[in-house]
């Protein structure tokens, strides 16, 4: 392997999490507070609550039972949010803070299934699946009144605008509207004309006329002092949310007079404007190409002129009521994430693929949202061209498309393609110049797509809609489906992985074979060429990674390390190291010099289908079944540079220490030595100190002066002294010290005594056990001495001095 210019200095070691794009609306009601500043919607446990300007979730709400949230409303005045949950209870929010003020037991004997405030904000009236309706006094708190009658679900509930009235709405399964009276508990009346569900009930200005939706293709006006349907009009489609426009004229809506106008939106994915007296529609919205359109929710915040609908997959779309002109797009839930791509000659925004045919464009500084429409099956793969301005994606519906990006941050499509006989499942953009790409599909084969010159013009849209591209080259290149396909960084090589384990190496423009690559016991996932040297890697479903030369097409190395399918690989560090995503959910930062795995990110729950990085090559997005798109920052540098500070640091810390210990200023060394949390260091300053002559009376005086947090600190690090025989006397020393000095109930406060104390136990014990074998060792040693002593002898001549005495 050719060493690179980054060297082991540019190595990364480690990315943090910086941002996530999660799912926060998984359908039902949607609401908007009377201001249009604030969207409230449920997902899963939680009321989520959005900040429309920023797209922001300030706050996600969620009960203590941990139960999926069933209906919530927030009060007219804005004040009050009150959520339902599977688990039969009622919470009250102060929203803004985030938290409960009340808490009570539904008294329905099966989940609320929908509630409504009254207009004053003082009462909430609760429609259950048992087909009852409650009443509740929001500020007195208990219940008011228990309407039955009704057959199945309640699923719909609004009280009449005129609070003096003291009408209840409600429908059930049966479609009929029944009216409940509050002064006499009882029902006054039942209207019927719907054959199928109400969806919605709305009122006019003057609280004379309602007018119901359903899912029988038409809204109906009733006259509310008779009690009487006045009209029926048919709306051909089934409608989720009919809303009674102000009664004023609006020429951008064709409404023209001053009568009563109404809005549908449901299963057609577009909005319509009616007229009421002639039954005629004045305006359709012009209809967006693709399905998953479907409109699920409407409704309108008045004070704020805003409209908001909800579709079937998940989108929340705001409109200024006057115009229907769209303001803003929040993508509530993306489902299977497959993949993503960064964006812009900056990396300023992201696109995502998910389990749909819509495209999610997120701008990463605003969090604003654009979902582009145009394919008509789920979108499988993209690739953005080098500028960043012009990406490509290909889908299941057998068509690649190329999308242009203006430098407002608009998208539009410029380009589709058409050929392949088989869902299109991966895409390559040239790498030198935007002149071409490549499809690969489940037919077996690659297309090799040039680009129009019209499309590199300046001009941001082509006038008459999409250009259509041609593909230049066809060639069948595998027996199974093609995953994925790469091109070299000089734009004459192509890279085809396959389904039947092998990878393969063309040449372009005419894709002739050159080589195959064969090692791998299952099918590869993603085949990228390094961006410096001449090696291919391969990422298979036998959860390994290869790297292979173009010269011979040999293994040179081969890394595992996921425990399944790996299945995105990309280059990093001028192609020194790798990253890699599997099956396991987790992203896997590897070096290839020592086929080391230096770091294993654990953010996804899930398989983590879709993997990039920035060209500054600073950060990496990561894409997976989780729903969840995450921004990683690489912190290598950040985090070496914090350890240096941080050894610096405790350098001179340990040097002001020695300063300290030398002049003996006791105190000082060990605060600072506690501040360090450093037991080893706090040891050796009680070690100094207990080497004073005057030890014990240091010591004693030192430890008096201690904060009680020190001491705290000094009882916890006495644990693990008292462990160890050699270091036990100084654990003693504090202790007796501790006990001598401080007040029993003093000690109790302490923080983790009884743990302390429990853990000191034991081990005091058994130096106290070897203290006494040792003294009784020594008594007994002493004992022995004073019984063993021998009388004086009288000294003896050694011979030396006999002989000299015998000399002449």
């Amino acid at each position: 392997m050719a060493e690179t210019a980054a060297g082991v200095g540019h190595f990364k070691a480690n990315y943090a999490v910086e941002r996530k794009i999660e799912p926060f609306y998984k359908g039902g009601k949607a609401q908007l507070d009377q201001t249009g500043q604030h969207l409230f919607c449920i997902c899963g446990t939680r009321v989520n609550i959005l900040e429309v300007a920023s797209g922001v979730v300030l706050r996600s709400l969620e009960q203590e039972d941990q139960e999926n949230i069933t209906a919530f409303d927030l009060s007219p005045d804005d004040e009050v949010l009150v959520t339902a949950s599977r688990a039969l209870l009622l919470a009250q929010w102060a929203w803004r803070e985030g938290s409960v003020t009340r808490l009570w037991k539904a008294i329905h004997t099966a989940p609320v299934a929908t509630m409504a405030f009254d207009p004053t904000s003082t009462l909430l009236a609760t429609g259950g699946c048992d087909g009852a309706v409650r009443i509740w006094d929001i500020v007195q708190h208990y219940g008011t009144h228990h309407f039955r009658g009704s057959p199945g679900v309640v699923h719909l509930v609004a009280f009449h605008p005129d609070p003096t009235r003291l009408l209840l709405f409600s429908s059930a399964v049966d479609a009929a509207i029944r009216v409940w009276s509050l002064q006499d508990r009882s029902c006054l009346a039942v209207l019927t004309a719907h054959y199928s569900a109400v969806t919605s009930l709305t009122f006019s200005a003057d609280g004379h006329t309602m007018l119901s939706s359903g899912r029988d293709k038409i809204c109906v006006i009733w006259d509310l002092q008779s009690c009487q349907a006045t009209k029926t009009v048919p709306v051909f489609e089934s409608v989720e949310a009919a809303v009674l426009l102000p009664e004023e004229p609006v020429s951008q809506l064709g409404v023209k007079s001053s009568g009563l106008h109404f809005l549908t939106a449901g299963d057609q994915g577009i909005l319509r404007v009616w007229e009421a007296a002639s039954g005629q529609c004045v305006y359709t919205q012009a209809r967006p190409p693709g399905p998953g359109r479907e409109l699920t929710h409407c409704t309108l915040a008045r004070t704020a002129g805003l409209l908001l609908s909800a579709t079937a997959d998940h989108n929340l779309l705001l409109y200024e009521a006057r115009s229907l002109r769209l303001q803003k797009q929040f993508a509530g839930y993306s489902e299977e994430v497959l993949d993503v791509r960064f964006l812009g000659p900056e990396d300023s925004h992201v696109i995502v693929a998910s389990n749909s045919p819509c495209l999610k464009v997120f701008e990463l500084q605003t969090s604003a949202c654009q979902i582009l429409h145009g394919h008509t099956d789920i979108v499988l793969a993209l690739d953005v061209f080098r500028k960043g301005w012009l990406f490509a994606s290909c889908a299941k519906d057998q068509s690649v498309r190329i999308w242009r990006m203006n430098k407002a941050g608009q998208v539009i499509c410029v380009a589709q393609g058409s050929g392949h006989t088989h869902s299109v499942g991966t895409v390559c953009c040239s790498r030198l110049k935007e002149s071409f790409l490549v499809t690969g599909s489940q037919d077996c084969t690659v297309k090799l797509w040039p680009l129009p010159k019209a499309l590199l013009s300046k001009n941001t849209a082509p006038d008459n809609g999409p250009i259509l591209l041609q593909a230049q080259t066809t060639q069948r290149c595998h027996d199974k489906d093609i995953n994925s396909v790469a091109i070299a960084p000089n734009d004459k090589l192509l890279a085809t992985g396959s389904q039947d384990r092998t990878a393969k190496l063309w040449a372009l423009p005419q894709c002739q074979l050159l080589g195959v690559f064969s090692g791998h016991r299952r099918g590869l996932w993603c085949i990228q060429f390094s961006p410096m040297d001449q090696v291919l890697a391969t990422a298979s479903a036998d959860g390994t990674i290869k790297l292979w030369a173009l010269q011979d097409f040999s293994c040179l190395k081969t890394f595992e390390g996921h425990d399944a399918s790996v299945l995105k690989v990309a280059f990093v560090s001028r192609g020194t190291q790798l990253l890699s995503s599997g099956s396991d959910g987790l992203v896997k930062l590897w070096t290839i010099k020592n086929n080391e795995c230096v770091r294993t990110l654990d953010a996804h729950e899930d398989k983590v289908w879709g993997l990039h990085c920035s060209r500054l090559d600073d950060r990496a997005l990561t894409g997976a079944s989780d729903s969840r798109v995450i921004l990683w920052k690489d912190v290598t540098e950040a985090e070496q540079a914090e350890e240096q500070a941080r050894q610096e640091e405790q350098v001179v810390r340990q040097q002001e220490l020695d300063n300290l210990l030398h002049e003996k200023r006791y105190l000082r060394a060990l605060g600072l030595a506690i501040s360090l949390d450093r037991p080893h260091t706090v040891l050796t300053v009680i070690q100094a100190i207990r080497r004073d002559p005057e030890a014990c009376e240091k010591l004693e005086a030192t430890m008096r002066r201690l904060r009680r947090d020190q001491k705290e600190a000094l009882l916890r690090f006495c644990v693990t002294w008292n462990t160890n025989s050699r270091h036990c006397h100084e654990a003693q020393a504090v202790l007796g010290v501790l006990l001598r000095r401080e007040a029993p109930e003093e000690l109790l406060a302490y923080e983790g005594v009884r743990a302390a104390l429990e853990a000191l136990l034991p081990y005091t014990e058994r130096h106290f056990q070897r203290l006494s074998r040792t003294l009784q060792a020594a008594a007994f040693l002493d004992f022995l001495w004073h019984n063993m002593k021998l009388p004086v002898l009288a000294a003896t001549p050694t011979p030396w001095e006999t002989h000299k005495e015998a000399l002449p």
